[in-house]
């Protein structure tokens, strides 16, 4: 709750409700993460929902359009290859854009990259809404394709530049700005899809030109945003433009501990210079960070999920639900999703990331299971079509709840500042290499009918047994704790010497940092 007036400047400090239980957070740090999920996470969300509604009324307008062009109806096996590729290749732009990341980011900068991210966010919503007018399918399968650009940038820049803006006690809530926006444009694109709405043939073009509206709203308030403070200290050398951005973001005039901070990561950082794919792959103090990014992000894709979606309808027929209620019902998903990701962004930073990811996939493939078994017995016992639905529920805010954000804050926080947009690209090309998989994949899966869900049941308990043993807790621990944490199993000697100077720094009267264990030696 919020007791001044108005407009709040970005420098105060807001005690907000959702943030009580891991501390204070101001305006600056607040709007940074909401418009800059906005623009990023919520419009990939968006996307993987938006073009269910309005297919039957895409595959008419190639029909339509077919026969402008050559005088006879597209063949069955066109239509098909035609909707395959528009679907598909929304994965093949993300892949694209993960892979640019560190290139435009070495440019551009964390912010600047988000703002340009923008710019194919527009374009892709025109093509999008103004292929029909314009008579050409073409149109939106390029904006298909560029919007998944526009996804795979988004996904390893925004992660990126919340993990660095942001104070250690507050990081995993501040992160999961990008799990909940990602769950709300999902949900969004549900109802928006609905027939009152724009799910109407006359309509549909308009589902694509709302992909405008959060990229303009982004593109109105980041621009007054600072940029990431250990991206300038570190990489621009610009220690009083960091300082500015530090105490804007912290909402405090000291932050020399802050600053001494990053400072003392540089020092301990063999190469404080941006290391590229290669020079991450062939360094052996960051295997089994890499590893773990690998591992996680793959059973991120891996664990079922999308599976889920192509049996809820089924199941809510089976259930005796009318055909054209369905979509009504079928809100629910979008709406658990949210709440589990709004309630993990509460107890992150008391429970920690390791419980909740080890807690989610546990959780999942619990749910698997008993949904394997519920759906085996479907035909013979008239209710249990609900409890495979409350199942289908459950599964999915058990992903929410760890699994479906925690992969992305993992990834930056488990690299220094040198290695970061390495381990993102890396991370963002198993994360879309994945989905396109189980895109490929799910046709054969499929064949499994009811026991389909056992595949994802072994993944989700590798994935599990795996966190359990080889993944530190992250929270409230500084990037260079977090790196030393992995230094035994690197099998690495970790200079620890700089962290302890920093722990033993402490502000002076005047606001200057001060050597506490030179002070005790003295006196």
């Amino acid at each position: 709750m919020v007791s001044s007036p108005s407009v709040l400047r970005p420098s105060q400090n807001l005690q907000l409700w959702p943030f009580v239980l891991s501390g204070p957070i101001t305006a600056c740090l607040l709007s940074a993460a909401f418009f800059g999920a906005l623009g990023s996470s919520f419009i990939y969300g968006y996307n993987l929902s938006v073009v269910n509604a309005p297919a039957s009324f895409i595959k008419a307008f190639y029909n339509k359009t077919w026969i402008e062009r050559y005088g006879e109806p597209i063949a069955a096996e066109t239509v098909t290859l035609l909707w395959s590729i528009t679907v598909s290749i929304f994965a093949i732009g993300g892949l694209l854009g993960a892979l640019s990341v560190s290139s435009i980011i070495r440019v551009l900068g964390r912010k600047g990259t988000l703002l340009l991210n923008n710019g194919f966010a527009v374009i892709a919503a025109l093509l999008l809404a103004l292929g029909e007018t314009a008579k050409s399918f073409e149109m939106l399968i390029v904006g298909r394709f560029i919007i998944g650009v526009d996804s795979g940038i988004a996904l390893s820049v925004l992660p990126m530049y919340l993990g660095e803006i942001t104070p250690k006690h507050i990081r995993g809530s501040i992160g999961q700005f990008n799990s909940i926006l990602i769950c709300l444009g999902v949900f969004t694109g549900q109802v928006l899809g609905l027939p009152e709405l724009l799910g109407q043939v006359s309509r549909w073009n308009h589902l694509f030109s709302f992909l405008a509206v959060p990229a303009v709203l982004q593109l109105c308030v980041l621009p007054f945003l600072p940029e990431s403070p250990r991206y300038l200290l570190m990489e621009r050398r610009d220690e009083a433009g960091a300082e500015r951005a530090f105490q804007r973001f912290l909402g405090k005039k000291d932050v020399s501990q802050e600053l001494e901070e990053v400072h003392a990561e540089a020092r301990a950082q063999d190469n404080v210079q941006r290391a590229s794919v290669l020079q991450l792959l062939k360094n052996p103090a960051v295997h089994w960070q890499l590893i773990t990014i690998m591992i996680t992000m793959a059973c991120y894709q891996l664990c079922g999920l999308n599976a889920i979606w192509y049996y809820t309808n089924g199941i809510l027929l089976e259930a005796g639900f009318a055909k054209n209620i369905i979509p009504y019902i079928t809100l629910s998903t979008g709406a658990i999703e949210t709440l589990a990701a709004i309630a993990s962004g509460l107890v992150i930073e008391r429970i920690g990331r390791k419980p909740l990811l080890i807690f989610g996939f546990s959780a999942m493939a619990v749910f698997f299971s008993l949904l394997t078994v519920f759906l085996n017995f479907q035909d013979s016992v008239s209710w249990m079509p609900y409890l495979s639905y409350i199942c289908i529920l459950a599964v999915i805010a058990s992903f929410c709840s760890g699994p479906g954000g925690i992969p992305f804050i993992l990834t930056g926080e488990l690299f220094e500042q040198s290695y970061r947009p390495a381990a993102f690209m890396i991370a963002g090309t198993v994360n879309w290499l994945s989905n396109f998989a189980v895109g490929l994949l799910f046709p054969f899966i499929q064949k499994l009918q009811s026991f389909a869900f056992l595949v994802f049941v072994v993944v989700c308990i590798l994935g599990s047994i795996y966190l359990y043993f080889v993944l530190p807790e992250t929270k409230n621990q500084t990037f260079m704790d977090i790196s030393q944490s992995f230094a035994k199993i690197n099998k690495i000697s970790a200079p620890a010497q700089e962290m302890e100077l920093v722990l033993s720094m402490k502000p002076d009267v005047n606001g200057k940092a001060q050597d506490v264990t030179n002070m005790d030696s003295s006196s």
